[in-house]
């Protein structure tokens, strides 16, 4: 360190050769004496790196610790760096240092701004969500043409974990919904003597309605949430970047896979929910009510068609695809590390649950009018 200049904005302090870390305890001390931030008397300054060889980032960033301290106290210490590399060493200190807090502190805001605030939220939202659509539509449509560069291994893996390893808790949840419809039903029905008629509330509700819509909510609570918390996870530790760098397409090889086994599997449960279901209303007729097994099964045959089993199977189809839309497009979108991996997956399995049952009604609302 050199002797110290004078200019009419305050002392000069020059700095020369290399500053090593291990000067940067002996440094720091000095400095942070001549500038008087040890007696409470700051002093304006200016710290001349331009015959600094090189320096250490560990060096550069108490150097701009102690500008900012010096700025806090009411003095102004500049750093002049000519030397390319040391100034740039110095923005990047600088700029990393300057970043805001993960939690900022809340400010009052008014009733105006809040409403435009959350219009900019709700327009970034959809254009991220418009953009992701564009992405996976894209990425499907390549997967069409050039089926080999879609990852078809991890399409069975997912498969088996959307579909068997979730067969316990839709079984249990088909089941219990057709008894619960059958015994509701039933208290009705008795007091005109038509218990009869409980095979065809139990058959009609299920296949059309409760089956696939039960099952979709499983799956949104199991595997929506398993996806966005894995590509979520992925995406904070970079993976995803990192298969961009190697120039692999991530909606190609996560997207797709995921969308794929969700669209094949809903379909399939759907058919065994509607089944465990109709099993349950059987159970209740035949053992509560007193109908024979033979006239139970009879009436289901004549009050469900193959239509009303086709209305939830197109169900089923879309329910999938939004799923695995909503799950996949909240994963890949999640910031914050551990933190934003939760609030991405809470995210998903709410908006999945809205948009099925918004789904749910406007299919229901389409079938009547259209008669069926």
């Amino acid at each position: 360190m050199s002797e110290p200049d004078r200019t009419n904005q305050g002392e000069v302090i020059a700095l020369e050769g290399y500053l090593a870390f291990d000067r940067a305890g002996p440094l720091w001390e000095e400095l942070h004496g001549r500038l008087g931030l040890s007696d409470d008397a700051p002093r304006a300054a200016t710290i001349d790196l331009s015959r600094v060889e090189g320096a250490d980032g560990g060096v550069l960033a108490l150097l701009i610790q102690l500008r900012d301290l010096a700025a806090r106290r009411g003095a102004a210490v500049d750093l002049r760096a000519p030397n390319d590399r040391v100034k740039a060493l110095l923005d990047l200190y600088a700029e990393r240092m300057a970043r805001p807090a993960l939690h900022p502190p809340p400010c009052k805001q008014g009733i105006l701004e809040q409403v435009g605030s959350f219009a900019i939220k709700v327009h970034e939202e959809l254009v991220a969500v418009l953009e992701f659509i564009g992405h996976a539509a894209r990425a499907s449509l390549a997967g069409l043409t050039r089926p080999r560069s879609v990852p078809w291994p991890d399409v069975a893996r997912l498969l088996e974990r959307v579909g068997a390893d979730g067969l316990p808790i839709v079984v249990l949840i088909s089941f219990l919904i057709g008894l619960i419809i059958a015994f509701q039903s039933a208290v009705q029905l008795k007091q005109f003597g038509a218990e009869m008629l409980v095979a065809n509330a139990v058959g009609l509700s299920i296949t059309r309605e409760l089956g696939p819509l039960m099952t979709a909510i499983i799956v949104a609570g199991r595997s929506g949430a398993s996806y966005a918390a894995e590509l979520g996870t992925m995406r904070v530790s970079e993976e995803v970047d990192a298969l961009r760098t190697l120039g692999l397409d991530p909606y190609r090889h996560l997207v797709v896979p995921r969308l794929v086994a969700l669209v094949i599997a809903m379909p399939l449960l759907a058919v065994l929910s509607d089944a465990v279901g109709i099993l349950g209303g059987f159970v209740v007729g035949v053992g509560q009510l007193g109908i024979s097994p033979v006239a139970y099964i009879e009436r289901t045959r004549q009050a469900v068609g193959l239509w009303d089993v086709g209305q939830g199977l197109i169900k089923s189809v879309v329910f999938g695809a939004a799923v695995g839309m909503i799950a996949c497009e909240r994963g890949l979108s999640t910031r914050g590390g551990a933190e934003g991996v939760g609030r991405s997956t809470t995210a998903a399995v709410v908006t999945s649950l809205f948009a099925l049952v918004v789904l749910d009604a406007m299919f229901t609302i389409i079938f009547h009018l259209y008669g069926r």
